[in-house]
């Protein structure tokens, strides 16, 4: 009689629950539970039991793409909206229903948001901090021009990489005042908000003894004294802009901020939603921000890298 051959078992670690109502998180809870073959790449996906809570699962639960059925289109559309590109257009360009761009849009501004603090998280642990910062604010529009936003922004002047960003309400301001007033009633003002945020995040980033640089803005100071005590901050005087750099760049043969200036024109000319005469306007102020974060991505690791 021949001997039954011993069954053998995969050493593939088990995930743990993922539920959170469940108190059992050990391995030993549980089991396997099958595969089923993923719809876009038809590969065969490992499924979970957790004999405790009865709750199924599987390799692919929690992953960025989970219940995506194109997610092979991912990286162009970060590509794409790093580009100049729609959402409208991105559905045209790609053959997807019009909602497709739109949802995809909100996970990849997710999505970079998390690579972007787990890039600063690793710039902190193994490179040298910055030693030149340059910081200033962009402006763009909620809707209309009568609800402007402010985009605080800092980069490393020496790599032009961008550090971090914030988006935030401010109120009208000029020949528009009084009108957005009218209309919409008092905006708050989260600029000095926005401001102490923003180099809260990028402090660990940057040297104690770094110069900084910035125009002069009389709501700085006080925010570099507060988070850089010790910094050598200089403001200089903010020139006209010129056409070719939609108003970022200056007028001027030697421009004290022209990393930031260059990196601000660069935002403007490939953030469809920033360009000074566009109708690709933003509706709300997080998805301006998601648009931020992903092309911050894409900056950084693409653009300034190559």
């Amino acid at each position: 009689m021949q001997c039954a051959r011993r069954r053998k078992y995969r050493t593939i670690i088990k995930p743990p629950c993922p539920k959170t109502s469940c108190s059992k998180k050990d391995e030993g809870h549980v089991v396997r539970f099958g595969k089923f073959p993923r719809i876009w790449d038809k590969a065969r996906i490992q499924r979970y039991l957790c004999r405790f809570c009865k709750h199924t699962f599987s390799d692919s639960t929690g992953s960025a793409d989970f219940r995506q059925h194109k997610p092979y289109f991912n990286i162009e559309l970060i590509k794409w909206f790093a580009s100049c590109g729609s959402q409208r257009r991105a559905a045209i360009h790609f053959g997807f229903n019009t909602k497709t761009p739109a949802r995809k849009f909100v996970l990849l501004g997710k999505e970079a948001k998390r690579l972007n603090e787990l890039h600063r998280k690793y710039f902190v642990e193994n490179f040298e901090r910055v030693s030149e910062m340059q910081f200033d604010e962009m402006e763009s529009i909620e809707h209309t021009k009568l609800k402007p936003l402010s985009i605080p922004l800092v980069i490393d002047a020496e790599t032009r990489r961008i550090l971090g960003f914030e988006v935030c309400k401010m109120p009208s301001k000029g020949l528009l005042a009084h009108k957005s007033r009218k209309k919409y009633g008092f905006r708050a003002d989260e600029r000095n908000a926005a401001m102490r945020s923003l180099f809260e995040k990028v402090s660990p980033l940057i040297s104690p003894t770094a110069k900084i640089v910035s125009d002069s803005c009389p709501r700085y100071a006080a925010h570099v004294r507060k988070h850089f005590p010790s910094a050598q901050y200089r403001q200089v005087i903010s020139r006209a802009g010129c056409i070719s750099g939609q108003g970022e760049l200056k007028k001027i043969g030697r421009d004290p901020l022209f990393m930031l200036n260059h990196t601000a024109a660069m935002i403007r000319a490939n953030v469809n939603r920033m360009f000074r005469r566009t109708w690709c306007t933003t509706k709300k102020a997080v998805s301006l921000s998601y648009h931020l974060e992903i092309y911050a991505l894409y900056h950084n690791t693409v653009l300034i890298a190559a």
